[in-house]
């Protein structure tokens, strides 16, 4: 296993951040709190993350279908884990993907948030910047939605937004990548 240590500055960096897409599923997510925004904003992610170019891995748990169809296609040029695991650092092909890379931050979206999100997140401190993407995360229900993101949040988990990922990586306005980030989020 090869330990990484974070960066001292918790802000995002193209270079060196990976977008983390997990069990964003045909049979779970019908169950799922705020399920049509987090899809949107999972789908603004992946789509984003296709703009700036940076890699992204999405995980499917066992026996709970396809990814939802909406995130999938546009799922082309990422890496597709397949998973019995709810910590995704657990899982060994995961973990070779990930300590292959040379990524210094993970953006974590899926669900839910107070299992495979947070065991996930816990796992990756100290090894990376975590950043767990508030409105692109769900539970089946609120009350564990909002659990898991204060443990991850007091375990030094940075707690973001979808806009505040894309504005983050951006760091300026005078770019193309900003103009069609703007047409993504109207």
């Amino acid at each position: 296993m090869t330990t990484r240590s974070a960066k001292t500055s918790n802000m995002l960096d193209v270079k060196s951040s990976l977008l983390l897409i997990v069990d964003v599923q045909e049979k779970l997510m019908p169950v799922i709190s705020e399920q049509k925004n987090v899809i949107s904003n999972i789908v603004k992610l992946v789509t984003f993350g296709e703009l700036v170019n940076i890699p992204i891995v999405y995980t499917e748990q066992y026996k709970l279908g396809a990814t939802m169809p909406e995130i999938k296609e546009r799922l082309s040029h990422s890496e597709q884990i397949l998973k019995k695991e709810f910590n995704c650092f657990i899982n060994d092909n995961f973990r070779k993907r990930i300590d292959s890379s040379k990524i210094s931050s993970l953006i974590v979206a899926g669900v839910e948030t107070h299992i495979c999100i947070c065991q996930t997140a816990l796992e990756a401190i100290g090894q990376y910047n975590v950043h767990v993407v508030s409105d692109a995360v769900s539970s089946r229900t609120r009350a564990n939605h909002k659990v898991g993101i204060e443990r991850m949040f007091q375990s030094s988990v940075v707690i973001t937004s979808t806009e505040m990922v894309m504005f983050e990586l951006l760091k300026k306005a005078d770019t193309e990548e900003f103009k069609k980030t703007l047409e993504l989020i109207k």
